[in-house]
């Protein structure tokens, strides 16, 4: 099984670039499953039901969220319908949409969840690695895959090394930063982030103008979205589906 993860979608420029490359990426590599974060998809902060679907229209197959799930009023008009939207497990409110889906894929059921880390996050309720064990309990699944949305790399890097040969893939979002440690732990794939699909001239997917203000002086800015030619960044991982191991991971980058 071939799977395309992409990073942290921002804005605008982050949904065009995927518009633009993920037909020829899916063909490249031979996809067969989509999965990629969403949670600044609407303008920098949340996703809309608009916006929901216009990215399963691009071909994604799963949305995962993470800190800023919330930030649009309109996500609680569909969430709980939202069947291929995922939102973290241990981030509050707990009592709208899911945190995992089980979909079948080439005769396989394979679940994705998505799960919020614990250092320096906000409405953080229970440790991911807690919360981990529980869905392992209680999903049946062949293949489970993880977005963990963390600041801190050191709880990412832990929390693949901890599920290592128990789930098929752990990838981590929120940093907007692709990380080069891509590795295969006991056949789990694992990246620390991602990176972002966004502005490629941005800090993080904002303006640059703006953040530099809010650096230098006094002044509260509020965080406009870059706009421009957008950079893609995510990962290919392919799962042995005879060991049920994932035996390869590869990032991908395209700038403008």
């Amino acid at each position: 099984m071939n799977i395309l993860f992409l990073g942290d979608i921002v804005g605008a420029s982050g949904r065009d670039v995927v518009r633009q490359h993920l037909s020829s990426l899916k063909e490249r590599y031979e996809i067969d499953l989509v999965v990629a974060n969403g949670e600044n998809s609407a303008h920098g902060k949340g996703i809309t039901q608009k916006i929901y679907r216009q990215l399963l229209d691009m071909g994604i197959d799963v949305i995962t969220m993470g800190n800023h799930t919330f930030s649009k009023n309109d996500i609680f008009q569909f969430i709980d319908n939202a069947e291929r939207l995922v939102r973290p497990a241990n981030m509050e409110p707990l009592a709208y949409g899911q945190h995992t889906t089980v979909i079948e894929v080439k005769g396989k059921r394979v679940a994705i969840s998505n799960l919020c880390g614990e250092i320096w996050m906000h409405d953080v309720v229970d440790s991911p690695f807690f919360c981990m064990e529980d869905i392992l309990d209680s999903v049946d699944a062949d293949y489970y895959l993880v977005d963990l949305h963390a600041e801190a790399t050191s709880e990412k890097i832990a929390f693949t090394y901890a599920f290592a040969g128990r789930v098929q893939a752990v990838v981590g979002t929120h940093t907007h930063v692709q990380t080069a440690d891509e590795r295969i732990v006991n056949g789990t794939a694992g990246i620390t982030d991602l990176g972002m699909c966004g502005a490629y001239e941005s800090v993080l997917g904002r303006d640059v103008e703006e953040i530099l203000t809010r650096f230098t002086s006094n002044e509260k800015t509020k965080f406009k979205i870059a706009q421009g030619e957008g950079i893609l960044c995510g990962a290919f991982v392919h799962i042995d589906d005879t060991s049920g191991k994932a035996t390869h991971i590869e990032r991908i980058q395209i700038r403008p």
